[in-house]
């Protein structure tokens, strides 16, 4: 039975306006000849270039000259070895340095798409039938670099959506490194990495049950210092790779949640964060997290991984390890099943795996749950964002790619004790590219990385083409209908 899908006449397109300042190295060298060439201005002529260049961006920015210093700091070491007591500058000169290591980056230009929707914590003064939520998405920049921002609105009782006007002024997080390590946990992480023993036993052993991340990152550069072979080289550099991959950020809490940005940090999210799949997940014992999995991607290696939030001020991001956590799709289910976390993943690029785990970042032996069944997903099936609870069984809403990469989203019916059984699989897509839809940063694609139920219906956002987003609902009444009688 056909199932009737109401598209929303709202759309979220990229907008280039929506800059954020970053860090900008040049390589030492250069570094070090742009500020003996600043060092060379006198007193008088710094402040007239600071004041030009405060002129020209201090209104497409909050707080740039904290932004400016913070900069420069970054460059104190490099100052200090060529003979220079970094200290001694004056803060003009300082944030003229910061100026200079200072670049706009247009975050969302080319893209904005695969969004994910959860319901905000905040639900205060709201008419009856609102609910407040928080919509993700993948932005897309120069050089295909993907980040994380969002927007929020309030669904009203028919569930159109009301979207607050973006921030003005996009602004990047403070890191926050890990103050320690488990060095049983990141042993085994390198083991599932294929980082030889040999190689890495020497650093290791060194150090304590609990380590402290520029321990390792110290112990690592000291080596590589040394005339060693090229496979020590490498595997002491994923070393490095791995231990930056956990870290904490955090917003000013006077930004609007629209004006964060969540950019590429570590070394092995260089090339991007790729397709956040926020879930709002409940806990045995009642308090709830935001989660969200995430793609992290260095232009070589795949790496899953895991953020968490109670606020969208403060965020924990860790890597995901396991024989499982590899390639894509991973979407957490918003509550335990039978005292475990559960995840759904597609591990090997075609199929659906469900997991079961103790701890919420270890995902060993995955269970192929569902396969390409249907000539719309022949290629593959996926999920599209985290299975949502209803009374007759996991609603998990997915993707499948069909001739000409063809991308269409559908859905299934999983058993609420045992996911592994699938009680219904839609024969036909929910959503497919319309004429309209198909032409855009990747033709003819619908994706979506997250949806929520409100007022008995789906609202499902999903990309069009990789471009822009929009959303549509969908009776839960008549869709639960369709995916039982599918089971026939």
């Amino acid at each position: 039975m056909a199932v009737s899908v109401h598209r929303k006449n709202l759309f979220f397109k990229p907008d280039s306006s929506r800059v954020v300042a970053r860090f900008f190295n040049n390589g030492d060298p250069r570094t070090i000849n742009l500020v003996h060439r600043i060092i060379g201005l006198n007193e008088i002529e710094v402040k007239r270039e600071l004041e030009i260049t405060f002129q020209e961006f201090v209104g497409r920015h909050r707080n740039i000259s904290n932004i400016f210093l913070k900069h420069a700091n970054n460059y104190k070491n490099l100052i200090q070895s060529i003979g220079f007591n970094y200290d001694d500058f004056s803060l003009e000169r300082k944030l003229l340095i910061g100026s200079y290591s200072t670049l706009e980056y247009a975050i969302e230009s080319a893209a904005l798409f695969n969004p994910s929707i959860v319901e905000d914590f905040d639900q205060s003064f709201l008419a009856e039938g609102e609910k407040r939520v928080i919509i993700s998405f993948r932005a897309v920049g120069e050089g295909h670099l993907s980040s994380i921002v969002f927007r929020k609105g309030i669904l009203d009782a028919s569930n159109n959506l009301r979207v607050v006007e973006a921030a003005k002024h996009l602004e990047l997080p403070e890191i926050k490194k890990r103050n320690s390590y488990d060095k049983k946990r990141f042993e085994n992480k390198m083991e599932e990495m294929n980082i030889p023993k040999i190689y890495s036993s020497a650093i290791m052993d060194s150090l304590p049950d609990h380590f402290e991340y520029y321990n390792l990152k110290e112990a690592v550069r000291r080596v590589l210092k040394l005339d060693i072979d090229e496979p020590r080289r490498k595997a002491l550099k994923e070393m490095t790779w791995l231990v930056d991959s956990y870290y904490d950020i955090e917003f000013d809490s006077e930004s609007k949640i629209s004006g964060r940005a969540i950019f590429p940090i570590s070394s092995s999210e260089s090339r991007g964060i790729e397709d956040a799949r926020f879930v709002r997940f409940k806990d045995d014992d009642g308090t709830e997290t935001i989660f969200a999995t995430y793609t992290a991607y260095d232009g070589f290696t795949i790496l899953p991984k895991l953020l968490s939030t109670k606020d969208f001020l403060n965020f924990r991001i860790m890597p995901m390890h396991g024989n499982g956590a590899q390639n894509k799709n991973f979407a957490l289910f918003p509550r335990k099943i039978n005292g475990k976390y559960a995840m759904l993943a597609r591990i090997d690029g075609v199929n659906n795996y469900l997991f079961y785990s103790d701890r919420i970042t270890l995902w060993n032996n995955p269970i192929k749950i569902q396969k390409p069944k249907f000539t719309w997903e022949f290629t593959q099936i996926g999920n599209c964002g985290s299975p949502i609870y209803t009374k007759d069984g996991w609603l998990i809403i997915t993707h499948g790619v069909g001739a000409m990469r063809r991308y269409c989203i559908g859905a299934s019916l999983l058993d609420l004790e045992d996911p592994t059984k699938e009680i219904g699989r839609l024969k036909e897509p929910l959503l497919s590219p319309l004429e309209e839809e198909r032409n855009g940063y990747v033709p003819n694609v619908v994706y979506s990385c997250g949806s929520l139920v409100h007022n008995n219906h789906l609202v499902l956002p999903y990309a069009v083409s990789d471009y822009a987003s929009s959303y549509v609902t969908i009776n839960m009444d008549e869709l639960l209908a369709a995916l039982k009688a599918s089971s026939v």
